[in-house]
């Protein structure tokens, strides 16, 4: 990636119809309101739509344009290392409960694809976690072995089909790759025929928790809903303090066309070098190419820069697919959750009406198809065998892997006090194409310089909790290493879990 090249959309965006809805006009009263139109709102509203519920979904930009629209797009059980963790954390029947929950998550959506006739690329694939180096095999070893005790296809293999030897994988067989943005857009068609209703460009600004609930939104339209469910990635509303759970990563994605000869015919992650992630999907119509895509390099927002991790990963790249012409680049944001299983549930301890899904931790394809399963069963009342294992109002699974609660808490307390103790620079020395955080006056603002040489400047602190955004250059946006939230150079919230844009400054 060149110095003053840009992240542009992702692939899945740029081959997919972009269908469009209407921002919501005026006041509306639904049974359940669904904030959020990625793969876990979408799937969520579906569900309750077949169910016979009238729904109703709010997205603040545009359908699975977000998250979902930025994805790898791996379906699988198989999330790199969990099962030996879960069955030390949570016993065997955690393990089994989480296996079971995915994988079936995965079917009933292949099930949907047949069922709606939806073109989205739907492709069965091994799905392997490796390591190039021989110390990390045993603990792959234990891992195929908690997984297949879990219920899963899975084993210890030493050949893949990657162009380059392995110390040691577990493959788990009848995985799943797709087109995540096709499948999505065909889900929202169907919701609107079933009698739903989809309005982008509609940001949720307001909940008020009651018999029935009411949403306010940025149009100025109230939303009343006898159920509310947040999927909006990371909570925009945030009544359990999940924000002390979670913490934010981006990961950076390149991708280009392959001769087939090439297709690794899998779906590949290490945790080796950062990250290295390798799939491949359609390309072309004769069928004589593939689409490479891979990612890697993560980092939390508001920190380093992902140029230079574009260039390492774009160099891995074409080291092990020698000739392959990276003709895509974007970036992904997951939140982990600190004790390791997403928060999928009532959204705090005396919610009767609210729900959340969130803390996929990288795999919120089969997370998110899961989430639309598990809070249709709640808000219906059916009986769901491991709303338990999600539950996120769980104490005992916090209490005991504190240690990444704590690390996850000092990191933020070291932002919001460490970040003001920055040097400024100069706003004269900013270069076309640059930001950076700037003292003026006593105060701190986020200064960029556009390509034309003109200064654009907002607020420095983040309308989430106040902690100093930093500038991304590759992806020329404002970021919050505290919790994630991500805006435009003119201070435009791009990703939550702020709702309200940086102020605007003169300077």
């Amino acid at each position: 990636m060149t110095e003053k090249q840009q992240t542009g959309d992702s692939y899945w965006l740029r081959t997919a119809p972009d269908g469009r809805h209407p921002a919501l006009s005026g006041d509306l009263e639904v049974d359940v309101a669904v904030i959020g139109a990625g793969i876990a709102g979408l799937c969520t509203a579906w569900e309750l739509t077949r169910a016979g519920r009238s729904v109703a979904v709010l997205e603040a930009g545009r359908v699975a344009a977000g998250v979902t629209g930025h994805t790898s797009a791996k379906v699988t059980a198989q999330h790199t290392l969990i099962y030996d963790k879960l069955r030390r954390t949570r016993g065997s029947e955690g393990a089994r409960l989480y296996a079971r929950s995915q994988s079936e998550a995965i079917e009933h959506t292949a099930d949907v694809v047949a069922e709606l006739g939806v073109d989205c690329e739907w492709e069965r694939r091994s799905a392997y976690t490796f390591v190039r180096d021989g110390s990390g095999v045993e603990e792959l070893r234990a891992e195929a072995r908690a997984a297949r005790e879990a219920g899963l296809p899975a084993s210890f293999v030493t050949g893949t089909g990657l162009p380059f030897p392995v110390a040691g994988a577990v493959e788990v067989t009848g995985q799943v790759q797709f087109h995540p943005r096709k499948y999505l857009l065909a889900l929202a068609r169907d919701i609107v025929a079933r009698g739903g209703r989809i309005h982008e460009d509609t940001t949720v600004v307001g909940l008020e928790e009651g018999t029935p609930c009411r949403l306010s939104t940025s149009t100025g339209a109230t939303v009343t809903a006898r159920d509310v469910v947040v999927a909006t990635h990371y909570p925009v509303f945030d009544r359990a303090l999940l924000f002390t759970r979670l913490s934010s990563r981006r990961e950076l994605v390149v991708a280009g066309p392959i001769p087939a000869g090439q297709d690794p015919e899998g779906m590949y992650i290490t945790q080796e070098e950062n990250t290295r992630s390798v799939r491949t999907a359609p390309y072309g119509e004769d069928g004589s190419r593939r689409l490479l895509v891979v990612t890697g390099e993560h980092f939390t927002p508001g920190t380093g820069d992902p140029r230079a991790g574009f260039d390492r990963l774009s160099a891995w790249a074409r080291e092990h697919f020698p000739g392959v012409e990276l003709t895509y680049s974007w970036a992904t944001q997951d939140n982990d959750p600190t004790d390791t299983v997403p928060l999928v549930g009532p959204l705090h301890p005396g919610a009767r009406h609210t729900y959340v899904a969130t803390g996929f931790g990288g795999w919120g394809m089969s997370g998110g198809m899961m989430a639309g399963l598990l809070l249709t069963a709640q808000i219906t009342g059916e009986k769901c065998e491991w709303s338990g294992l999600y539950d996120p109002r769980r104490l005992a699974s916090t209490v005991r892997e504190a240690p990444s609660f704590l690390k996850h808490q000092a990191q933020v307390a070291k932002h919001f006090v460490g970040d003001r103790l920055r040097p400024s620079p100069p706003v004269e020395a900013l270069p076309p194409g640059e930001g950076a955080v700037v003292r003026v006056d006593g105060g701190r603002l986020a200064v960029y310089r556009d390509d034309e040489g003109s200064l654009h400047a907002v607020s420095a602190r983040c309308t989430h909790m106040g902690c100093l955004v930093d500038f991304n250059a590759a992806e020329r946006a404002w970021e919050c290493p505290c919790h994630g939230s991500r805006f435009d150079t003119d201070g435009k919230v791009v990703q939550g879990p702020a709702t309200r844009p940086l102020e605007r400054r003169d300077i």
